[in-house]
């Protein structure tokens, strides 16, 4: 590689803003308990990358390929991009002995052989005039002298003028980067980096070409993820793909197989047909997943404003306490008598004709519809306690406690936020589940953690003061223990079902 082409990957710029912090590599999620099967998750090294490291690892990958087989780094990185930034493949392909076809299905000219003997489609030679050194443009037929005419090495020259307005037009007006063609017509070799550093005058032009690049280096190689949350330009880099979660430096923690929030227990390809499905069914979900609903009792219309599912009625002739999820009453779900969670299957059962089976059907995804909606709204609320914590943890200790003391707080908020996360998508895993012995004993996890989980959110939202700290601080310690070892219940006998095959599904 000559020291022109190390100079264009070099001062690649990725297109991005960056913080510019150092970056941890190798991080690992650690579990605390080394008997836990699968439940938070077990060691999967990735590195979190910025911008520029993105930018810098490719360059790297282009390196170590082109020491191997000594060609133009832009033919490397273009014959990497058609084989998805797979070095291993591209080296296999590569020895095959099938150069010629190689070249030809990643659309540049073979470096080995010379163009005249590339069989490429029959184009007129460039039309040069009486006067010498100089040619006519086919595009904006103007006769310039041969200085100002440039092309590729399938032969089509064309003036420079013309090249960087059609290499403008492909990069900013349709957003291609990686594949722009050669100007002339029925020719597919694509123009090389260098090219187009050269024929673009445009700083912001080059700028939004190299954010391409970097996009698609990212988007076609199978280690590499961007992190999906919003206003966060670092990409997550592993060593093998697998469904588990990571972290970004941004703190959003998500599946990298499938770039979706991180969804235990319920799989990817379950989520994605869960999501397409409320995609599908928007319109009716958003009327029966209203924000309002009425009381049971009296019948006056009530919001929710908080995450607590326990309901109090503000009419003063009413008062009824009641489950905002059920519309039940509440005293029941502080016992074994509790089944907010499952859902009746007779009642699905009684369907005797075709419209019969599609209402209960889809009254069956709306049950599940509204508690996975519910949680989700819920986990939206529970994330507002932090600032609500924060001022109670404040006020603890101005009465003569420690820092230490008050981080339990902090503690069952964080608890609370992933029984919420982990329950949301129990609803989705349920959704899916066929009725058998190993479903009940799942339910029945379902039902304790999501019992506890109400009852840590009901205590969360209490108000402190001096005369009750003391039970407060004890009650909601023992009762984020409990949450959190019912939620570790509850996966490990998830994941024991994917390992055991208990697991069978309706759809």
């Amino acid at each position: 590689m000559d020291s022109e082409e190390e100079t264009l990957y070099d001062d690649v710029d990725s297109g991005n803003e960056s913080s510019g912090d150092d970056v941890d590599f190798a991080m690992e999620v650690e579990t605390s308990n080394p008997r836990e099967r699968q439940t938070e998750v077990e060691e999967y090294p990735f590195e979190v990358l910025s911008t520029e490291e993105i930018v810098q690892h490719m360059v790297d990958s282009i390196k170590e390929v082109n020491t191997v087989v000594e060609i133009p780094a832009t033919t490397t990185r273009i014959l990497l991009n058609h084989f998805k930034w797979d070095k291993e493949k591209l080296m296999e392909r590569f020895y095959d002995g099938d150069q010629d076809q190689l070249f030809s299905e990643a659309r540049v000219i073979n470096p080995f052989r010379k163009p005249a003997v590339v069989n490429r489609p029959k184009v007129k030679p460039p039309r040069r005039t009486s006067a010498a050194d100089t040619e006519e443009c086919e595009i904006c037929f103007m006769v310039l002298p041969s200085s100002m005419m440039t092309g590729l090495e399938c032969g089509h020259r064309f003036c420079t003028q013309c090249w960087g307005e059609y290499l403008t037009t492909k990069i900013m007006e349709e957003g291609v980067g990686q594949t722009i063609a050669c100007a002339a017509h029925g020719c597919d070799i694509l123009v090389d980096d260098a090219t187009v550093m050269r024929l673009v005058r445009d700083s912001k032009v080059k700028l939004k070409y190299q954010h391409l690049i970097t996009n698609s280096f990212v988007e076609c190689n199978r280690l590499l993820r961007w992190c999906p949350s919003p206003d966060c330009n670092n990409a997550i880099k592993v060593q093998y793909v697998e469904a588990r979660p990571v972290t970004c430096k941004c703190t959003h923690t998500f599946c990298f197989a499938c770039g979706e929030n991180w969804h235990d227990p319920v799989k990817c390809h379950l989520l994605r047909k869960w999501i397409k499905k409320c995609d599908d069914d928007s319109e009716t979900s958003n009327w029966i997943a209203a924000n309002t609903k009425e009381c049971p009792k009296c019948n006056v219309t009530i919001e929710k404003d908080g995450g607590c599912n326990h309901m109090v009625c503000k009419n003063q002739n009413c008062k009824a306490d009641f489950c905002w999820v059920c519309l039940g009453p509440w005293e029941p779900h502080g016992s074994s008598w509790y089944n907010c969670n499952r859902y009746d299957e007779e009642e699905a059962k009684a369907a005797r004709d075709a419209q019969e089976r599609s209402r209960a059907a889809l009254q069956r995804y709306l049950f599940y519809c509204n508690r996975y909606m519910n949680h989700m709204q819920s986990l939206k609320f529970e994330h507002k306690l932090y600032a609500s914590v924060k001022e109670k943890m404040e006020e603890m200790q101005q009465h003569n406690m420690s820092w230490i003391e008050v981080q339990f707080l902090k503690k069952a908020v964080d608890i609370l936020c992933q029984c919420r996360q982990t329950l949301m998508y129990t609803y989705v895993f349920a959704y899916y589940l066929r009725k058998n012995n190993q479903s009940v004993i799942f339910e029945e996890n379902q039902k304790d953690l999501e019992s506890a989980t109400e009852t840590l959110s009901e205590y969360l939202e209490r108000d402190i003061t001096s005369e009750n700290l003391a039970d407060i601080k004890q009650k909601v310690q023992d009762k984020y223990r409990y949450c959190d070892s019912r939620r570790k219940v509850l996966l490990e006998h998830v994941h024991e079902g994917y390992e055991k095959d208990w697991w069978e599904y309706t759809e």
